[in-house]
C-alpha cells in the first residue's frame, strides 16, 4: 500500500535508511538535502518504507503542484528491492497533484504513456582505469586545452571559499539564467556548506598565474559516484582551457576512490558534446510532465 505522508509526519530514520540502502541511492533524496533545496516536500511511501518517492511541491493560486528544485539533478523512486511497480507510484502522484514536473533517476526505467514524460540525458565517465588510461580517451581538443592550461600556468586550489564559486557562477552562468533568483543562491550556499561539513562535497577552483579566478566547481560525493553539481568559468577569459583543466584535475583526484564521474547531465547537444569529449557515455532518464490544468499551464512556468 502506498501512503502519502507529509514531511512533518515522516519517520526520518526509516526514510533516510531507505534512501541510503536503496538500489537507486542518490544524495539528492536525503531529508537534509531536500530540506535545503525544496520549498516544501512530502513523500509517497510503500508499506513500511520499502520504497519512497519524495515529492517537492509549491503552491500557486491555492493549487499545489510538483516542481524540480534547483540544485537537485535526480530524484524519483528509491526502493530496497530492484523490482517494484513504478506505475503505482505515478498513478498515486497524479491522483494527488494536477500538475507535475519532476525528474526521475537513471535507475527508474519504465514505459510511460505518450505525453507524460520526456527523455533527458546525462553524461557519465567510468573511472575503472588509472588517469593515464582515462586521458587516452580524451578527444584531441580536450588535450589541446590541457596543453594550453599548463603553458599558462593555471593552478588548482581545493577547498576554496563557497562564496567565491557562487559569485563566479552568478556573474557568468547566472547572467544567462535569470530565473535563478537570490533565494536559490542562498540555498546553494547552505547546501555547499552542509555537504562540506558532512564530507560529501568538495570545491575546486582554478587560478591563473596572476591569482585571478578563472574557473570553479562544486562536486558531490555519494557512494561510488562523484557528480559536478555546479561549475562556471570566467566568460571574459575562456580561451585558457580552464574548464577542461578543472574537470581533468577533478577526475585525477577522484579516480582513485570512485568508480563513476557524473558530469551533471545535459540534453543540450553542445554541452553534451563537450562532456562526451572526455570519453563519457550518455545515460537516459525520464522527466515526468503531467498537466491536468492545461488552461492554467502558464501559471506554473518559472
Amino acid at each position: 500500500m502506498i501512503q502519502y505522508i507529509k514531511r512533518k509526519d515522516l519517520d526520518i530514520l526509516k526514510y533516510d535508511a531507505c534512501i541510503e540502502n536503496s538500489v537507486q541511492s542518490r544524495i539528492y533524496g536525503f531529508s537534509w538535502y531536500l530540506d535545503i533545496v525544496a520549498d516544501h516536500w512530502d513523500v509517497l511511501v510503500l508499506d513500511d518504507y520499502e520504497a519512497v518517492m519524495p515529492i517537492p511541491w509549491k503552491s500557486k493560486y491555492g493549487i499545489k503542484y510538483v516542481y524540480p528544485p534547483f540544485w537537485l539533478l535526480e530524484l524519483g523512486i528509491f526502493s530496497l528491492e530492484e523490482k517494484f511497480d513504478i506505475q503505482l507510484f505515478l498513478k498515486r502522484l497524479f491522483d494527488e497533484f494536477r500538475f507535475v514536473e519532476s525528474r526521475l533517476n537513471t535507475d527508474n526505467k519504465f514505459d510511460s504513456p505518450k505525453g507524460n514524460s520526456l527523455v533527458r540525458e546525462m553524461q557519465v565517465l567510468r573511472l575503472n582505469e588509472d588517469h593515464d588510461s582515462v586521458f587516452k580517451n580524451y578527444r584531441k581538443d580536450r588535450r589541446k586545452d590541457l596543453v594550453k592550461a599548463n603553458k599558462l600556468g593555471l593552478m588548482e586550489k581545493w577547498n576554496d571559499n563557497p562564496e567565491i564559486l557562487i559569485t563566479l557562477f552568478n556573474n557568468n552562468v547566472g547572467k544567462r539564467t535569470p530565473f535563478i533568483v537570490e533565494k536559490d543562491y542562498q540555498n546553494l550556499l547552505r547546501l555547499i556548506k552542509e555537504c562540506i561539513k558532512n564530507s560529501v562535497g568538495d570545491i575546486l577552483s582554478i587560478y591563473d598565474n596572476e591569482s585571478n579566478l578563472v574557473a570553479s566547481g562544486f562536486f558531490l560525493k555519494h557512494k561510488n559516484t562523484v557528480t559536478i553539481l555546479v561549475s562556471s568559468t570566467d566568460f571574459k577569459n575562456r580561451n585558457n582551457g580552464a574548464n577542461t583543466f578543472l574537470i581533468d584535475r577533478a577526475i585525477y583526484k577522484y579516480e582513485k576512490n570512485f568508480g563513476v564521474f557524473n558530469f551533471g547531465g545535459s540534453s543540450m547537444k553542445s554541452i553534451a558534446k563537450y562532456f562526451l569529449s572526455f570519453g563519457a557515455k550518455t545515460i537516459p532518464y525520464k522527466q515526468i510532465k503531467y498537466n491536468n490544468l492545461s488552461f492554467l499551464v502558464k501559471l506554473f512556468k518559472r
